[in-house]
């Protein structure tokens, strides 16, 4: 299936991006640990630059930490400044202080040599739906500063939060791209929950999973669900879940819809395990 979605408030929450830009000096992005490519908004560095930029690889606790560590030096190597975080738990929150003066050292430097002093740095809070901004911004304020949400689209309004005399955060909505090139990445998306699940074929999103898991995580389905992985087609693992999990209709017909939500559920909860779906190129051939 095609995987394509992009509401009318994203449009406009691109013009006002657009607009808010020029009034910042620091773009903290915020990506899917599991996805990162995937969850890498191409507008954003076409308008982001001229500014400094800090990467946040969110939700780092549901990815495998030897991808994060590719992912960091990955992106360490184009120049970024880096870091692991989980807005949910907290952990990493306390390096963002330290990332953002080292982001934003050549304007704190600039601003010293022009006699400006103590100007506190503004920084657009960017990502794509449901990667975690609000959590993020919450739990980096330490209050409920943001509206947060468990579906995409949550946010749509731009709100300043000032969090200290030396940083303010602009939250902004989260923005797709009108089109994945890649149908790849759409795909990825809706795994994590990006795209929502009501305009989803759950059946055909839950058997790529089920391949991509056989191919680069085998054992984790077996140890999770106890279906033989084996030489084992997709589809077979796929009915074997819907009959060990109880996901009967009447007549004894398999529910494949509610064993796709069942299965999508478990990955994006990381009670399948820590998982993946995508490493930088040069470390393997894209998955």
């Amino acid at each position: 299936m095609n995987y394509q979605w992009y509401p009318g408030h994203m449009t406009k929450a691109r013009r006002m991006m657009q607009e808010d830009i020029k009034l910042i000096d620091l773009v903290i992005e915020l990506l899917d640990a599991r996805v990162p490519f995937s969850s890498r908004n191409p507008d954003i560095d076409k308008m982001g630059r001229d500014k400094a930029r800090l990467i946040l690889l969110n939700k780092s606790d549901l990815a495998d930490e030897k991808s994060n560590e590719a992912w960091v030096a990955f992106f360490e190597a184009k120049g970024y400044c880096v870091r692991k975080i989980n807005s949910r738990s907290g952990a990493g929150l306390k390096s963002i202080n330290a990332a953002v003066l080292e982001a934003c050292h050549e304007k704190i430097e600039r601003d010293k040599r022009k006699g400006i002093k103590n100007r506190p740095v503004r920084a657009m809070v960017v990502g794509i739906p449901n990667v975690g901004k609000s959590t993020f911004i919450n739990a980096y304020a330490g209050k409920a500063c943001a509206k947060t949400g468990n579906k995409p689209g949550v946010t749509k309004g731009k709100q300043w939060i000032r969090l200290n005399k030396g940083l303010e955060l602009l939250d902004t909505p989260g923005i797709l791209w009108p089109k994945f090139e890649d149908q790849s990445v759409g795909m990825r998306l809706a795994m994590i929950g990006s795209i929502k699940d009501e305009i989803l074929n759950t059946d055909e999103l839950a058997l790529n999973l089920i391949r991509f898991l056989m191919e680069h995580y085998p054992g984790r389905l077996t140890e999770r669900y106890g279906c033989e992985e084996t030489a084992q087609e997709a589809l077979t693992v796929y009915e074997e879940i819907a009959r060990r999990r109880g996901c009967i209709k009447k007549g004894q017909e398999l529910d494949y819809t509610k064993t796709g939500m069942l299965l999508l559920d478990d990955f994006r909860s990381g009670k399948i395990g820590r998982i993946t779906l995508e490493l930088p190129k040069g470390e393997t051939e894209e998955q």
